[in-house]
């Protein structure tokens, strides 16, 4: 595959006039026009959104009014030519927005600024998975989090992210099989223990949200989100919208037959070669160690890919092969418009994203341009840190005036 095909656009690529106006409410379309160009003029702002500019003033004032937004110097017209104008931007000076992501074996803390950069993680090994002391352990980290590496800012919601069946309405994790969760409360539990607003999501919606907001440009009207790790599930996004199903239950492909069913491959769904069981990262650990390289730990596994070691390379080039087979399937039965992989060898190992391009291509009927329709997740590395804070970011551009803490004005 030539390598001088376009790459896709991120955010900060597009420009001004490409950007469609955002089907959120007015406020948050607003705000959306400010994390994408900021500093910026109000009337391109209400160019951007198709919003009145007595309008889009109204709407800055409520955001400055909240500290989510702030002016900036007073700047001349174009060439000098015109009214002078005072652009807007977002303000990362007083608040952050908190998230923890609940693995298998270990829960992500972190922090996010309102432009939806990373400040600070943390990772907390699970010294047992029943559910009152993972959230305990989430409720006790934040605050020492917050105050060693939040600079004096508040923070202004919590969100969560986890894998498998997740209702946001509810703020309920209805069934995680590998931490043997069924109906956890955790929006409760944990609105009780923090005194924030609690938001809670899969992770692959999560993360689809966050690519939206702050990644692949391509993703804001059409993409699917494939995610490989300890658990394999998947997010639709549609006409702009993260796609969540009548029973918030979208999003499960984990046992999609893909594989051979040879020895050890064999997952508790029964299906022989299931998605799950060829690609998830005990398989992987298992397959490494049939083949006589023993890794106590998945991260060990992947950093011996990345220094060259032959057989980890071959067994994640194997695992890029079956995750092609699954994009493949994705992309034809959805037909988006980019499908986004977070998995770490796509966005780490060259011949891994280039043998998953290939096996997508050869089983795809729709993908003619797997170098533009199938790209690596925007957040490589940080993966589960961006899952649990781009729930509560997603929520804040959802309605930016909505039921926050009761935040000072702003003078």
């Amino acid at each position: 595959m030539s390598s001088s095909r376009p790459v896709p656009l991120r955010r900060a690529d597009i420009p001004s006039a490409a950007v469609p106006p955002r089907r959120a409410a007015s406020t948050g379309a607003v705000l959306g026009a400010i994390l994408d160009h900021g500093p910026v003029a109000r009337s391109t702002i209400a160019r951007l959104t198709g919003l009145s500019p007595a309008s889009v003033t109204g709407h800055c004032g409520a955001l400055i009014g909240r500290g989510l937004v702030k002016e900036g110097p007073e700047t001349a017209g174009p060439r000098g030519l015109g009214r002078p104008h005072i652009p807007v931007e977002i303000d990362t000076a007083r608040y952050l927005l908190a998230g923890a992501h609940v693995a298998v074996t270990h829960t992500t803390l972190a922090l996010m600024d309102l432009r939806g950069r990373l400040v600070a993680e943390e990772r907390l090994p699970h010294t047992g998975t029943e559910p009152a002391g993972v959230l305990d352990r989430v409720a006790d980290g934040l605050p020492r989090m917050l105050a060693a590496q939040g600079s004096g800012r508040t923070a202004l919601a919590l969100g969560v992210a986890t894998g498998h069946w997740v209702d946001p309405a509810a703020g309920v994790v209805v069934h995680h099989p590998q931490l043997g969760w069924r109906d956890v409360p955790v929006r409760e539990v944990l609105a009780e223990a923090t005194g924030l607003p609690v938001h809670v999501d899969s992770h692959a919606r999560a993360l689809a949200r966050a690519e939206q907001l702050v990644g692949v440009a391509s993703t804001r009207a059409s993409a699917v989100v494939l995610f490989v790790g300890n658990v394999v599930d998947a997010a639709f996004v549609s006409s702009g919208a993260v796609h969540q199903g009548p029973r918030f239950g979208a999003g499960n492909i984990a046992h999609l037959p893909v594989g051979t069913g040879d020895v050890g491959t064999t997952c508790e769904c029964g299906v022989p070669g299931c998605l799950q069981s060829e690609v998830s990262e005990p398989a992987m650990l298992r397959r490494a160690a049939r083949r006589g390289l023993y890794a106590e730990t998945f991260p060990e596994l992947l950093q011996r890919a990345v220094d060259g070691d032959e057989v980890a390379v071959s067994v994640f080039r194997r695992r890029a092969r079956f995750v092609g087979r699954a994009a493949a399937v994705l992309l034809d039965m959805f037909d988006p418009e980019v499908l986004v992989v977070v998995e770490p060898s796509a966005g780490r190992l060259a011949p891994c994203l280039a043998e998953l391009r290939a096996t997508t291509a050869e089983r795809s009927l729709v993908c003619d341009d797997p170098e533009r329709s199938v790209v690596p997740s925007s957040f490589t590395g940080r993966v589960l840190a961006v899952a649990g804070t781009a729930v509560a970011l997603g929520a804040l551009h959802d309605d930016p005036l909505g039921p926050w803490p009761a935040l000072p004005a702003v003078s």
